[in-house]
């Protein structure tokens, strides 16, 4: 899982530091996703844009902090869905406090002219937590199936 979770955030902060150098200025259309670089000062959505740097650092620092212990605890008895799900938001979390502690800004290049402009690090934590809710509804039916056996 940690394999999953270091290579999603190693990917992440390749393409970033391509986008940064290698996207021509307007960047350029690929079809239902163009690529365009853009910086976040915040966090999702761009909330907190306008807060102090260090602080939406430390935030987001805490943030992935409290995910790690909770991945750490988690991962013994974890499934291998909930896995998957784990190593994806972490990787993402990694890869974008990584990103944002040199500068304070996050990196993106991937725009769909209907959402904000996003990277791979949001993707895999917006996947990662799709996979954790079904992995939660399908350990809920689990049980329910279990408790209706007795």
């Amino acid at each position: 899982m940690l394999a999953v979770a270091a290579s999603v955030a190693a990917v992440d902060l390749s393409l970033k530091a391509w986008a940064q150098t290698g996207l021509p200025a307007g960047g350029f259309e690929a079809g239902p996703v163009d690529l365009r670089l853009a910086y976040n000062p915040g966090v999702a959505f761009s909330l907190a844009a306008g807060a102090p740097a260090a602080a939406v650092i430390a935030g987001t620092a805490v943030v992935t902090a409290a995910l790690t212990a909770l991945v750490w605890v988690s991962a013994p008895t974890a499934t291998r869905l909930r896995l998957a799900a784990f190593a994806a938001v972490l990787g993402g979390a990694v890869a974008n406090l990584t990103d944002r502690v040199g500068d304070g800004v996050v990196t993106d290049y991937l725009h769909s002219g209907w959402w904000p402009t996003f990277n791979l690090a949001d993707t895999a934590i917006v996947i990662g937590a799709i996979l954790l809710v079904l992995s939660s509804m399908g350990a809920s039916r689990a049980a329910g199936k279990h408790e209706a056996r007795r």
